[in-house]
């Protein structure tokens, strides 16, 4: 083949290569500008919230999500703006109707409390409020000890402790519903507990006439049991106790089988006649 008609050849395909593909592009630039995108604008935080604040202005802005968003989420930062935090919020998160207070609720603890619930203070120390680790979302138990009225002094039951209380959520601990600046928890002479109306009557007249304790569990242990109670006379007389392990039965050796009887036997030869003669021996086999 001629080699000038070769290379006019090899030129062509070069120029038609590169005019299609700058021809796709344009077309595909042309739909993805006339195609609308489906994006739509949400309030996000601009820094980390933490609970019980009050969303001012510049804890808001506004963010692109592509695709659904999701439920629930505030678009328009006017309907964010002075409403309380239920939950804390990290910084660039979407916020969400779940996770504010009702318009008008204000901050702070009461907008944590969900409707028809309390919000009951009980006063504790480092020992009964387990050294401080009874942080808000914590669930304990409530124990009481004290005298039961009309108990009578000739049993020598002394006090007695019940289980009055179990899986009671912890909202606050102490004046301040945080932790502190290292995420440790504070000692705390206050606790408030997330309880109903009808508990809160209970704690009420608990923390008046009784001493109170509180008992951490596993949040994710909702379980609710049915100990008994016990008193101080139990501690001694042996009731309520951890019950022993059973005894173990140790078997005597065997005694050891009798020695055999060891028999002797004796061949007699009279004559030509023989006979057999047997005799019993008691003695050890040497």
């Amino acid at each position: 083949m001629n080699k000038r008609l070769l290379l006019i050849l090899l030129s062509a395909f070069l120029v038609a290569s590169v005019c299609s593909f700058l021809v796709y592009r344009l077309v595909l630039k042309s739909i993805h500008a006339t195609t609308p995108r489906n994006t739509k604008r949400v309030v996000v935080a601009s820094n980390d919230i933490k609970l019980g604040s009050i969303l001012r202005e510049v804890d808001l802005t506004t963010t692109e999500i592509l695709g659904n968003i999701p439920k629930g989420v505030i678009t328009n930062p006017k309907d964010a703006i002075g409403r309380g935090v239920i939950s804390s919020l990290s910084q660039n998160e979407p916020i969400l109707e779940s996770r504010l207070a009702a318009a008008g609720a204000g901050g702070g603890l009461a907008a944590t409390i969900s409707p028809g619930m309390r919000a009951c203070a009980i006063k504790v120390d480092d020992v009964v409020g387990v050294a401080g680790f009874a942080t808000p979302g914590m669930r304990v138990d409530v124990l009481i000890s004290g005298n039961p009225p009309g108990a009578s002094t000739t049993t020598g039951d002394g006090t007695k402790v019940k289980t009055l209380l179990q899986n009671i959520a912890v909202l606050s601990a102490g004046t301040d519903i945080q932790k502190d600046d290292e995420g440790k928890p504070k000692p705390v002479q206050v606790v408030n507990l997330l309880v109903t109306p009808e508990q809160a009557e209970v704690l009420s007249l608990a923390s008046a006439q009784t001493h109170i304790q509180l008992v951490l569990r596993n949040p994710l242990d909702t379980q609710i049991g049915q100990p008994p109670g016990t008193a101080v006379a139990n501690l001694f007389n042996g009731k309520d106790t951890a019950a022993p392990l059973p005894a173990t039965h140790v078997s005597a050796p065997r005694p050891a089988a009798a020695n055999k009887a060891r028999v002797v036997l004796v061949q007699v030869y009279n004559g030509s006649k023989r006979t057999d003669e047997k005799f019993v021996s008691n003695e050890e086999k040497q």
